[in-house]
């Protein structure tokens, strides 16, 4: 009976596994959490968006919008989220009390670095979007991703504002340099081959875009200036702007040479940051500043080596510091330029006056009696006894916050003539040491002027913008006293 039996038990067997195998393949069966599959992953890619210094967490439309300009675009299937990071920068930004800027770079891009490396060991793709000094912890965590073998498949990159870009970033400009009472170390450019990147710099941006030629004053002051003035705005950039020229777009892309991993584009700015101050003046200012546009932007020009460019026409990919001289054919250039800017500056002059000029002034805006200002009604306070002593405790609070604020600029300022006393002359005898080993005798004497020229303004820059941001602190204080 058992061996009648056992061929149907078998059969039955084969059929019954034959359906449960059928049932399974036809059911929604949620996955292990164990297994990985490609779509799920691109449910989790993760675009991690990082502020710069100043910035440890971005606010939610700062992600939104960098997300949406500069990401998006590029990898439409990732979730965008905020990653913090220290962003101190101590004697630029952040206050006397904020870390050093090595201090969080290394900070950060441990952050950074584990941030990526718990991503992708999740089954997950990340992209990063850096800006300003998380572009420099970008390029800083490249390096330890490639030591530690994470393979470029399954992470990217996106930045603005490089201050490391190889062909224009000031902390390739000055690489080697390191200045120990500011914490800073200028460490190079960005690795251009190691992962899938995008970079976008915009033209006269003081930090991503600097000078070649810093003898050239003139450019050396535009450069400053566009700290101030292009560098913190990537994040009000138009998606026309950001998009590249062969789509429609202003992005221009800019040459490289070799092999290289990293997309470079240049955005141009319509206006030198030079005269931005200019531009502020009531009525009189686009007038005078489009006069003066045409002739100074040859001239700043000339700072990058060419006087039709804004930027360096090298390769955007190979490593550049600062030069002595553009080449006497871009020098020749110039009195042509100058002639035809003269011309140029006086018709955009007088065309801001008759309405056809760059930026027509609006005339009766003067004569308009509601856009006058109104004298201020503030009174004395109550001479009540709790009047007078809520006006003491005022007076006290608000000098004490001037006394602090004072203290902010001093010793920042202390620390940077320390760094340019202490710091730069060792960084000179590097410089006239490379040239001579080089067999280069121009380049030898000629690299450190270059670079010793930069540095002087630039710290003057900076303490210009730091005195002038607490004076109008102090103003603002001193200016909510009543009596």
């Amino acid at each position: 009976m058992q061996r009648a039996f056992r061929p149907m038990v078998t059969a039955l067997t084969t059929v019954v596994a034959a359906l449960g195998a059928a049932c399974i393949a036809i059911s929604p069966v949620a996955p292990s959490p164990d297994v990985q599959t490609r779509d799920v992953r691109l449910m989790d890619d993760i675009a991690y968006i990082i502020g710069g210094s100043g910035t440890p967490i971005p606010s939610t439309s700062d992600v939104q919008t960098n997300f949406d300009l500069f990401v998006k675009p590029l990898y439409p299937g990732y979730t965008p989220e905020p990653l913090y990071t220290p962003e101190g920068n101590y004697g630029l930004y952040t206050g006397v009390k904020s870390l050093p800027l090595d201090t969080s770079e290394a900070q950060g891009t441990q952050i950074l670095y584990n941030t990526i490396t718990s991503g992708v060991a999740n089954g997950n793709d990340v992209v990063v979007k850096g800006a300003s000094q998380s572009s420099t912890i970008s390029g800083m965590t490249m390096t330890e991703l490639a030591a530690q073998k994470v393979p470029s498949s399954d992470v990217s990159f996106v930045l603005t504002g490089d201050p490391n870009n190889p062909d224009g970033g000031l902390f390739e400009r000055l690489a080697g340099l390191s200045l120990p009472s500011l914490g800073i170390t200028f460490n190079g450019a960005t690795p251009a081959d190691l992962y899938p990147t995008t970079i976008f710099t915009q033209e006269y941006d003081g930090f991503a875009d600097v000078c070649q030629y810093p003898i050239d004053f003139v450019c050396d002051l535009n450069s400053i200036a566009g700290i101030e003035y292009v560098h913190p705005t990537y994040s009000t950039l138009t998606t026309a702007q950001v998009t590249p020229t062969t789509a429609g777009g202003d992005a221009i892309a800019l040459p490289t040479v070799g092999d290289t991993m990293t997309t470079y584009y240049m955005i141009p700015t319509a206006d030198l940051p030079l005269l931005d101050p200019i531009r502020e003046i009531p009525l009189i200012g686009n007038p005078l500043a489009d006069l003066l546009q045409p002739d100074l932007e040859v001239l700043v020009n000339l700072g990058y080596g060419n006087p039709d460019y804004g930027w360096s026409q090298g390769p955007a990919n190979v490593p550049t510091e600062f030069g002595l001289f553009p080449s006497v054919s871009e020098l020749e250039k110039v009195p042509a330029l100058l002639a035809s800017g003269t011309q140029q500056g006086i018709e955009n002059f007088i065309g801001d006056f008759s309405g056809s000029g760059p930026n027509p002034v609006s005339l009766s805006a003067l004569l308009d009696p509601t856009s006058s200002t109104t004298a201020s009604t503030d009174t004395l306070s109550a001479l009540t006894p709790a009047g007078i002593v809520g006006d003491l405790t005022n007076l006290v609070n608000t000098l004490s916050s001037v006394a602090s604020t004072a203290y902010a600029t001093l010793l920042p300022t202390a620390d940077v003539i320390n760094a340019l006393v202490t710091g730069l002359p060792a960084y000179d005898v590097s410089l006239f040491t490379e040239g001579l080993q080089s067999g280069n005798l121009l380049e030898a004497i000629g690299q450190p002027i270059a670079s010793d020229t930069y540095l002087v303004q630039l710290a003057a820059g900076f303490e210009l913008f730091a005195v002038l941001d607490q004076f109008s602190t102090i103003g603002t204080e001193l200016s909510g006293l009543t009596f």
